[in-house]
C-alpha cells in the first residue's frame, strides 16, 4: 500500500518525524482564537485562518506541522458575565507557556527552525516574549507569521472590493466572512450579518474617535495613544467594517495568496544556518 505522507505531526508515527527530520529543520505551530465574530461568523473564524494557510503552506513547502492551538488571547471579547458570548480565552502567561513547551519539545527533538502561523491579531501583542525567550534560550531560529492582513493590505490588495475606510481586513469584514465562505459555507449566515465601523467608546468623549480595531485612539488627528478597552466598547455589533463583499472565490484567492507568501519565507528560512546550542527540555516536569 502506498501510505499517504502525514504533515501534521500528531498523525506521523516517530518513524515519520524521523523521515521528516532527515529532510527538514522547520516545524510550523499554527494559533487562532475562540472568540466572537459576530452574528454571521463562527467562534473558531481565525483558528480556521491559521490553519487552513498553515497546511496549504506546509505541503507547498513540504515541511510539517504540529496541531493547531486552538484558543489564544482574547480578552476584549469576553464581554459581561452571563453573554454568552462564547469566547474563550487564555491569560497572556497561559498562552506563553503553552507555545514555550511546544517550541522546546519541537527542539528538544530536533528541529531547528519554530514558525508560529497566527490567525489572530491580539496574540501578537503578548508573544514577542515568548519568541525571544525561545532564541536566546536554545540559539534556534523562532518566527511568527500573520496570516491575515488589517491596516497593510499591498499582498491582497487585487482580491479585496471593499475600499479602505470599509476595513476590509478587520473583524468579520470582507476577509475574514469570504474566508469563511471557502472553508465552509454553512458556518456562514449572512442572513445574520451587518455593515458596522468602530467608534471611540461613549465613555471617551467626543475629542477621540477610533479608525478600526487597533489599540490606538485618534485625538487631535493623531494615533498615539493606546488605550485598553473591550471589543464591544467600539464595536455594538462585534463587527468592524463591511461583510457583504465576500464570495467564497475570494476566501480562496486569500488563502492561497497567505498560503504561497508563507511557502515562499520558509523555502529562504531552509537555507538559513542554525546552530542550536541547548536542545534538552529539561525544566518540562
Amino acid at each position: 500500500m502506498n501510505w499517504p505522507r502525514p504533515y501534521n505531526i500528531i498523525d506521523c508515527s516517530q518513524v515519520d518525524v524521523k523521515d521528516w527530520l532527515k529532510e527538514t529543520d522547520i516545524c510550523l505551530v499554527p494559533i487562532g482564537s475562540c472568540e466572537q465574530h459576530g452574528n454571521h461568523l463562527p467562534l473558531r473564524t481565525d483558528s480556521i485562518t491559521a490553519e487552513v494557510i498553515t497546511d496549504r503552506a506546509a505541503q507547498k513547502a513540504n515541511v510539517p506541522y504540529t496541531p493547531l492551538v486552538w484558543c489564544g488571547y482574547s480578552p476584549q471579547h469576553m464581554r459581561e458575565p452571563g453573554s454568552a458570548a462564547g469566547t474563550i480565552t487564555l491569560r497572556s502567561t497561559t498562552l506563553q507557556a503553552i507555545l514555550y513547551d511546544i517550541g522546546r519539545s519541537l527542539i528538544h527533538h530536533g528541529f531547528n527552525k519554530i514558525i508560529y502561523v497566527t490567525g489572530h491579531g491580539s496574540n501578537i501583542k503578548v508573544l514577542d516574549p515568548l519568541l525571544r525567550t525561545l532564541r536566546y534560550e536554545t540559539g534556534a531560529f523562532i518566527a511568527l507569521y500573520k496570516a491575515y492582513s488589517e491596516r497593510d493590505l499591498s499582498l491582497v490588495q487585487d482580491i479585496i472590493e471593499n475600499p479602505k475606510e470599509e476595513t476590509p481586513g478587520w473583524h468579520c469584514s470582507e476577509m475574514e466572512t469570504a474566508q469563511d465562505m471557502a472553508y465552509n459555507m454553512n458556518l456562514v449566515r449572512m442572513d445574520r450579518a451587518v455593515k458596522e465601523f468602530t467608534h471611540a467608546p461613549g465613555w471617551m468623549g467626543p475629542a477621540f474617535s477610533k479608525p478600526d480595531g487597533s489599540a490606538g485612539v485618534t485625538f487631535k488627528n493623531q494615533e498615539y495613544i493606546a488605550v485598553p478597552m473591550e471589543h464591544h466598547e467600539y464595536s455594538d455589533s462585534g463587527v468592524v467594517g463591511n461583510p457583504f463583499r465576500a464570495t467564497p472565490e475570494k476566501g480562496e484567492k486569500l488563502f492561497e495568496r497567505f498560503a504561497s507568501y508563507l511557502a515562499d519565507f520558509l523555502e529562504e528560512v531552509k537555507k538559513i544556518k542554525v546552530n542550536v546550542t541547548n536542545r534538552a527540555f529539561v525544566n518540562r516536569a
